[in-house]
């Protein structure tokens, strides 16, 4: 074999450089030997760990709170009683803590927001308050309940939370499964009339990758969320029956 069969002309290099400027995929990363040069070794051993600490890093309550601006919250948490069994147990992440379960403050609201931890509370860390700020200007008519700050939570622990608060519908803003070119993605998950044990993902409506500047910025899912939880109210429904239609082509 030639070394012109093992090295990539200077137009193929060029050529990958521009582009890698439009993806965070890892193409065209080339070769050093019969392995990855040593550069892009070191970033993807670095993204890895990333990812790791996204899901093993404690999730805050606290400092979410404080980025909500004086919106009341209350702190619950899931049946999972520490991380190892959240990662081993999802059906634990799924039911409300008995006890927590207690003091949540019921009334009659049209939705309840959910600040879940998820599998990356780096993202929920850094992204979840401003959504939800956003979202809440957007439906001044909604009669919107405390915030629910929730620790080891999966989404479907929002179906719980809804249904014993007394919410007609519940938004999880949640910390998505990180991967190796994002380990602080954000989730937001909106179900209606959401019944514990029953309701099924086909039941929801989900934005995903909100994490500016890379992925879906806050007003972007704001505003989505807004028209969604609007026309949810209008047809007493959520998922594959509602389709986001604020980026569709005019008629």
């Amino acid at each position: 074999m030639t070394d012109s069969q093992i090295q990539p002309l200077t137009g193929d290099l060029a050529l990958w450089s521009a582009l890698r400027r439009h993806t965070q995929a890892r193409i065209g990363l080339g070769r050093s030997g019969s392995a990855l040069p040593t550069r892009h070794r070191l970033e993807l051993q670095s993204a890895h760990a990333a990812a790791r600490d996204a899901v093993h890093s404690p999730f805050d309550p606290g400092a979410v709170a404080a980025q909500l601006l004086g919106m009341p919250t209350v702190r619950v948490r899931s049946a999972a009683p520490d991380r190892l069994t959240y990662l081993q147990r999802p059906d634990l992440g799924r039911r409300l803590d008995a006890t927590d379960r207690a003091h949540l403050p019921v009334g009659e609201w049209d939705v309840v927001f959910v600040v879940a931890d998820g599998l990356s509370s780096r993202a929920v860390h850094e992204h979840a308050a401003a959504v939800v700020r956003e979202t809440v200007v957007r439906v001044p008519t909604f009669r919107i309940a405390p915030v629910i700050l929730a620790e080891q939570a999966r989404v479907a622990l929002g179906d719980d939370i809804a249904a014993a608060i007394g919410a007609s519908m519940v938004v999880v803003l949640v910390g998505e499964r990180p991967g190796m070119s994002a380990a602080d993605s954000l989730g937001a998950y909106l179900t209606y009339r959401p019944k514990p044990g029953v309701t099924t993902d086909a039941d929801r409506n989900c934005l995903s990758n909100i994490r500016p500047p890379l992925g879906l910025t806050y007003e972007g899912a704001a505003g989505k969320l807004a028209g969604l939880m609007g026309r949810a109210r209008e047809l007493g429904l959520t998922g594959v029956g509602l389709k986001d239609e604020s980026d569709a082509l005019p008629r």
